[in-house]
């Protein structure tokens, strides 16, 4: 029985979530907003807005540990530490927002935005998605 046993597995052994969760976080850093599914998103959410409360900090040791979570992706833990932390100074939580989009086609998964309140978001063709990554080999095979 999972009683009292909240993480999400979204279908995915320990270390592969650990991962795809890490990347997602550091793709929300240094894009301010990600296109997933709902279930994806309210993981990925736990982890950010840990990372922010990490950044808020500032010490060496936050910095440490947040780059062990983020699997050590240095140029996304700098973009928190310098641009996003400083932004989410006063608020004392919910740095992340989901928005709902619509379904996706293939399978009827919600898709959603998660991105943070207070930073100013990319341009918007800068947002990464697997549905145009996908959908850009197929067109250009096409031609």
């Amino acid at each position: 029985m999972r009683h009292l046993k909240r993480t999400a597995k979204l279908g995915r052994t320990g270390t592969h979530r650990n991962a795809m969760l890490a990347n997602m976080v550091c793709s929300l850093i240094k894009h301010k907003r990600i296109i997933t599914s709902m279930a994806k998103a309210k993981a990925a959410r736990s982890v950010a807005e840990k990372m922010v409360t990490l950044g808020k900090s500032g010490t060496i040791h936050a910095r440490r540990l947040a780059s062990a979570r983020l699997l050590g992706q240095e140029d996304a833990v700098r973009m928190l530490f310098n641009e996003i932390a400083p932004t989410q100074k006063e608020r004392k939580g919910g740095y992340t927002r989901i928005i709902q989009m619509h379904q996706r086609q293939g399978d009827a998964s919600q898709r959603v935005i998660l991105e943070f309140v207070d930073v100013p978001a990319a341009p918007e063709a800068a947002a990464p998605t697997a549905e145009k990554t996908a959908a850009e080999p197929k067109a250009a095979a096409k031609k």
